[in-house]
């Protein structure tokens, strides 16, 4: 485990505090920014803390034993990750862009006297991600590649896809290798896909990472192998 970034993230949380309030206690908000490629945590440091990011997106990840790496996630804005297994965090996360995040000491998980209505958004966040679980073994048990690239695309199209008219228009935060990694295909099967789809008129391209979606019916009905 790297210990630089790790020191970091016992800075963060020491920066925390609790702050009375009659019988419960109230936790300190703490907004901070990470740059591109820097940790928020690593796999089995000590959770103490919850993080809701703000802007930008994250990467969640684990490397094999082999050295592979594995991405089992991707959070955006609205998401909450780290999410304690019995205490530690599961996975890595590093941030995929310009960042913010904001700290939330987990305390309410095993402490009865915290903050009931963060607890529900604790829960709500398992759920969530549960089902987001539940979807990715879903696409990665797709036949084609190319509908596990269309898959992907219809969750950031659902996720970060923004109006454009008739259409709709997608910033790819992550690169071609980040999302072999999360389907389990090569970066060259990325790319062949996207063509694929650009020669069909699904989607157009702006730049690398810039997409129109100009049929999003299209798409969808790719995800499904149809």
């Amino acid at each position: 485990m790297l210990t630089a970034p790790t020191r970091d993230i016992h800075s963060v949380q020491q920066t925390l505090r609790v702050i009375p309030n009659g019988s419960r206690p109230v936790v300190e908000r703490l907004s901070r920014q990470l740059s591109e490629g820097q940790h928020l945590y690593f796999e089995s440091d000590p959770a103490r803390f919850v993080y809701e990011v703000v802007s930008g997106v994250v990467r969640l990840t684990r490397l094999h034993k082999d050295g592979r790496r594995q991405v089992i996630a991707f959070g955006f804005p609205g998401d909450l990750v780290g999410l304690p297994n019995d205490g530690r965090h599961s996975t890595e996360c590093d941030a995929v862009t310009q960042t913010e995040i904001v700290a939330h000491r987990c305390d309410p998980l095993v402490l009865p006297d915290g903050d009931p209505s963060f607890h529900s958004v604790i829960m709500a966040a398992a759920l969530d991600e549960i089902s987001m679980l539940q979807d990715h073994f879903l696409m990665l048990g797709r036949r084609l590649a190319s509908e596990k690239v269309a898959a992907f695309l219809c969750l950031l199209l659902d996720r970060i896809g923004e109006p454009l008219g008739a259409y709709r228009l997608i910033h790819l935060p992550m690169n071609r290798s980040d999302i072999a990694d999360y389907l389990g295909l090569t970066p060259e099967t990325i790319s062949r896909s996207i063509t694929q789809f650009r020669e069909q008129k699904i989607i157009a391209l702006e730049d690398a990472h810039t997409m129109i979606v100009l049929d999003a019916s299209r798409l969808r009905a790719m995800a499904e192998g149809s």
